[in-house]
């Protein structure tokens, strides 16, 4: 059987980054794409766990080589995701999630469209300004252009198949779970997961 493929997509201090560590804990055969990028670690980070630390050059050889599902610049930094690794993963039967921005979003659907894909918005602007703050990663400078990029890409919440507000962290990652729950009981998923049993109750 196939495994899925999610995107999710977010502003950058929306909560995305948490509710797909706590989704992955508590949901068996899931997983998340580890991207490459040409952005330096950050404290604590560990290259080919969190990222794949690559240099420019690096970067647009892969480019060069077909080797992304998609890759988009964000800021001032190139990511992108390993196609071979996301389609062995799907072969193999597991759902991947990719973390991506809208750009790539619209790459993956293209070249995917069976691609599920899930929007998660903060409850309202001041919640996302203060929660940026709170993370003390980034100067003010920093934040405010994150801020400003956020707007242009909630702008496109709606190019999306669920839409999530990030205000209570539990409830978020409830409808999270709920979205994986339901499309794995779709008609055809559990027609072959449970064809045998199927076959025996239809024969006399």
């Amino acid at each position: 059987m196939i495994g899925t493929l999610y995107v999710f997509s977010a502003p950058s201090g929306a909560g995305k980054t948490s509710l797909v560590k706590a989704l992955l804990e508590r949901t068996p055969h899931i997983g998340v794409s580890v991207s490459h990028t040409t952005r330096a670690a950050r404290p604590g980070e560990v290259d080919g766990q969190d990222y794949h630390f690559v240099s420019k050059a690096e970067f647009e050889q892969l480019i060069g080589d077909g080797a992304f599902l998609e890759h988009a610049q964000v800021f001032d930094n190139y990511y992108g995701t390993s196609q071979r690794w996301v389609e062995s993963e799907l072969a193999a039967g597991r759902d991947v999630i990719l973390e991506i921005d809208w750009q790539g979003a619209q790459q993956v659907r293209h070249l995917m469209p069976q691609t599920v894909s899930v929007f998660i918005a903060p409850p309202s602007i001041a919640a996302l300004r203060e929660r940026l703050g709170n993370r003390g990663q980034d100067d003010e400078d920093t934040i405010a252009r994150r801020m400003r990029d956020a707007r242009s890409e909630m702008s496109h919440y709606g190019e999306y198949d669920y839409l999530i507000v990030n205000d209570e962290f539990d409830n978020a990652l409830e409808e999270l779970q709920a979205i994986v729950i339901a499309r794995r009981h779709r008609l055809e998923a559990q027609q072959e997961r449970h064809a045998a049993t199927l076959q025996a109750l239809l024969n006399d």
